[in-house]
């Protein structure tokens, strides 16, 4: 799973994905060719079974999926729009292209669910929209919104979506339909990259630091920004790539939406330090002539997390604490469990704050609620998801329930079940009951035989035998699928290909089980999650670009970071008995670190150098990130004035061999 390398490049792997991790991994012109009447697609995928056509055949016919409301207020206010949406970088590659979901454009077919194909249509929907007088959004261009307040001395700017380029693309959208005008003042609602990478397609980075444009974000913004994905980057970054659908064609057998948005931009990301922190509910702030109330709403769906109110718009932007859609208490691509009562409660304040004085809401992704008993209704019905989840869950706990049992157990009321804004189209009912139980009791879920089981490949090896051989496996499978009974299969499916992942006869039929769960599944992520992995058992695992410009991001990670993440690259059976003290002295911050090794263990402390210390690295930080994106190797440290080492080479290089390179691109759904 690992490949050691030379200490020049041992280093790069530890952020490069930190940028994107958050939304996915890089995606190719996936747009294929497609023939609903073929059997199989270009890309190896099936037509539905008779199953499947049945399964989504009840959802459509089910009274909720004639309610066509949703429709007309997701049109509401369209100022203008771009028919030909094509967003392109700087090579040509394709950012954003709206061309992608045309196939949308029609009845849902047998192969998606027809709630998942209406909410996909919905998000589709693109172009310059007037929320209230003098409120307005850039809808589809991104996964997320851009939210433009024109007041009397200039423009606040709330989100800039993920890429430069798409949030350029939006920024000529607005000036073009409502003229240029100076902006006063960005907000960044919180710290996820869609809602800031965008930020220099939107103002030049040097206003923000001169003080020429505001910038507001919640406390801790910036650190939370960059660190959610530098330790865990690369991981993050691989999952990231299946909750998003990004190896799959954008067609009714491949990826179609993923609920919160379409997908998130792949392009160039920016981000900068915030010159107005918000740090508590209450502030105030006036920039452009635009009155703003401010909620601090920390770990919700994001840790870091604002909202705000605009009096004189009666106006409330819900950030991402609102949605029209069930959330992730916790996320596929991997994040802490994020706290259902503190969301709920959040909510809940902001329904006490401002729902009396709000006739419009607008938020991070999809379109708005208007009128004052829509909003509080709203309110109410995304507050009580979370609530609920949280509850229930623990309540089926306290009965003896384990979160297996739960996530089959806990249903909806119906209030909540017919409810469009917060059914799963992103997060779900089974898996964020499940996130309850993990942030309460951990991974153990009190049955012994699981305190220490079999490893999955073992165990596999143990249950074909134990059942007859793999034919016998295979066959059982078989019939299961032929039944319509798509999870029994795929468990099948899987031990086999685990205990034999060389048998084409194992790898296509745990595919053709995922394929139809995924054309089942409401849960645009669910689907995505399936589907990537028929898609890689049937074409194997596509080579990730983890060497991607991240902008100016990795400019603002903190050094401190940089040597965390170093820490989990330590091979510890190779440096069990490895002991070192190593200086790095960042001549242009004036910051130096001291590294510790011992126990197989790297500890780094910020404090003066170890006179003691086996050797000492003089570097510049900017010569430091070039290492870091490969842009520098082992002839440039050998020559480069902004490289030196005084003392035991022999032991510097020894520590950096010890560190492993992770391989981007591990394989998932096999061994």
């Amino acid at each position: 799973m690992y490949n050691k390398t030379s200490w020049s490049h041992a280093l790069p792997m530890i952020v490069l994905t930190a940028s994107l991790g958050a939304c996915g991994a890089p995606t190719r012109e996936n747009v294929a060719e497609y023939d609903a009447e073929a059997a199989v697609d270009a890309s190896g995928f099936r037509a539905a079974t008779p199953a499947t056509q049945a399964y989504n055949g009840e959802v459509l016919a089910s009274p909720l999926m004639q309610d066509d409301a949703d429709f007309e207020l997701a049109m509401r206010g369209l100022v203008s729009r771009e028919d030909s949406l094509d967003i392109r970088g700087a090579e040509g590659e394709i950012v954003w292209r709206a061309a992608d979901y045309a196939f949308l454009d029609s009845e849902p077919p047998a192969t998606v669910n027809p709630s998942l194909w209406r909410q996909s249509q919905l998000n589709a929907i693109h172009g310059l929209f007037e929320v209230t007088e003098g409120v307005y959004q850039v809808r589809g261009y991104d996964l997320s919104n851009m939210s433009v307040i024109d007041g009397p001395d200039g423009r606040i700017i709330i989100d800039p979506l993920t890429s430069v380029e798409t949030a350029r693309a939006a920024m000529q959208l607005v000036n073009e339909a409502l003229g240029e005008r100076p902006i006063a003042a960005i907000i960044l609602t919180h710290s996820h990259i869609d809602h800031f990478g965008g930020l220099a397609g939107v103002v030049e980075l040097e206003q923000i630091a001169s003080g020429e444009v505001s910038l507001i974000a919640p406390a801790h913004f910036l650190t939370e920004a960059v660190s959610e994905n530098v330790i865990a980057g690369v991981v993050m970054g691989r999952r990231s790539g299946y909750m998003y659908g990004m190896p799959l064609p954008r067609t009714p057998r491949g990826h179609v939406g993923s609920g919160l948005g379409q997908h998130p931009a792949i392009g160039t990301y920016t981000i900068a330090a915030p010159t107005h922190i918000i740090h508590q509910s209450g502030q105030a702030l006036e920039f452009g002539g635009v009155r703003m109330e401010f909620q601090y709403a920390p770990h919700t769906e994001a840790p870091a997390e604002l909202t705000v109110f605009f009096p004189d718009y009666q106006a409330w932007c819900g950030a991402e604490i609102v949605s029209r859609t069930m959330h992730n208490l916790y996320t596929l691509r991997g994040a802490q469990v994020r706290d259902a009562l503190a969301w709920s409660a959040a909510i809940d304040d902001a329904l006490m704050r401002f729902g009396d004085r709000t006739e419009v809401i607008f938020n991070s992704h999809h379109w708005p609620v208007w009128g004052n008993a829509e909003v509080r209704d709203y309110l109410a019905g995304q507050r009580d998801i979370y609530k609920y989840i949280h509850d229930q869950t623990l309540r089926l706990a306290a009965s003896g329930l384990r979160p297996d049992e739960i996530a089959e157990a806990i249903t909806l009321p119906t209030a909540l079940e017919n409810n469009f804004a917060i059914r799963g189209y992103y997060g779900t009912l089974r898996h964020n009951s499940r996130a309850v139980y993990q942030r309460y009791f951990g991974w153990y879920d009190g049955v012994p035989a699981h305190l220490n089981a079999l490893p999955r490949v073992e165990a596999a090896e143990r249950y074909i035998a134990a059942m007859g051989g793999l034919d016998a496996v295979l066959e059982t499978a078989g019939n299961a699928f032929e039944a319509g009974e798509y999870r029994w299969a795929a468990e099948l499916a899987q031990h086999a290909v685990f205990a034999e992942p060389a048998s084409a006869t194992a790898r296509e039929l745990l595919a053709r089980s995922y394929e139809q769960l995924g054309y089942q599944a409401e849960s645009g992520p669910w689907r995505d999650v399936y589907l990537t992995g028929a898609y890689e058992l049937r074409h194997g695992v596509e080579a990730r670009d983890v060497t991607r410009a991240a902008g100016n991001i990795l400019e603002t990670i903190p050094l401190d970071m940089f040597f965390t993440a170093m820490a989990t690259r330590l091979d510890a059976g190779e440096a069990g008995e490895f002991e070192a003290v190593l200086n790095f002295i960042f001549e242009d911050t004036g910051q130096t670190f001291v590294i510790e090794i011992s126990n197989g263990v790297m500890r780094h402390y910020e404090r003066a150098a170890a006179d003691d210390a086996d050797a000492t690295v003089n570097l510049t930080r900017a010569f430091w990130l070039r290492l870091i994106q490969q842009e520098a190797g082992l002839m440039d440290m050998i020559t480069s004035s902004d490289f030196a080492v005084t003392g035991d080479r022999g032991r510097l290089l020894r520590f950096f061999s010890l560190l492993e390179q992770p391989v981007p691109s591990f394989d998932i759904v096999t061994p």
